[in-house]
């Protein structure tokens, strides 16, 4: 198994919940970035960052522009702009089209990640009630990378894991007691 040089977690509705449940369980020595690319509605959630950082010892923080990415830190993509990875290992925010009815969009992120992380990057695919994040996965999986999913029997919401189920050739199905064990053991 490759060395992870980067997680980058996708979610829509029922994924918040997932995420409480799973960043008390991560090792704070984790030594990968972790980006948490989750639609929400623009002006909402600005307290996100505040309610993920009470639940880990890991550094939690929302992206800025052109910000150097970081092992052991959790960046969260802002509401309303696509967070894109740049091959320096910078973020880029762009505020362009909705894709999949979504900004931030999973399958920007994924794809952008896939292209400058290649076959050390793992995309973990959380609980949603759309397929973005399925044409990312392919990306990530095209070059070289690993595609997780929440099991969808364990998802508030099931569409988004079982889509990307019967779409890509998926590494592993994770139960939500499973994801942080995972996490943990990435080399």
């Amino acid at each position: 198994m490759n060395k992870c040089d980067a997680l980058i977690i996708g979610g829509s509705a029922g994924s918040l919940d997932v995420l409480l449940k799973v960043l008390p369980f991560l090792d704070p020595a984790i030594s990968f970035p972790i980006v948490i690319v989750i639609h929400r509605k623009h002006g909402t959630d600005s307290l996100l960052p505040e309610l993920l950082s009470g639940r880990t010892k890991l550094v939690v923080k929302e992206i800025d522009e052109k910000e150097l990415i970081k092992e052991g830190t959790i960046y969260i993509a802002p509401s309303d702009y696509h967070t894109l990875i740049e091959q320096d290992h910078t973020f880029s925010l762009d505020y362009s089209e909705k894709v999949n009815y979504s900004r931030p969009s999973i399958d920007v992120t994924f794809q952008s990640a896939a292209e400058v992380y290649n076959d050390k990057l793992v995309c973990l695919l959380l609980s949603g009630s759309n397929a973005d994040g399925v044409n990312g996965l392919k990306t990530v999986k095209a070059w070289g990378g690993r595609a997780i999913i929440q099991d969808p029997a364990s998802a508030q919401v099931a569409y988004m894991p079982a889509q990307a189920l019967a779409h890509v050739k998926i590494d592993n199905v994770l139960s939500i007691e499973a994801i942080a064990d995972f996490i943990n053991l990435l080399p």
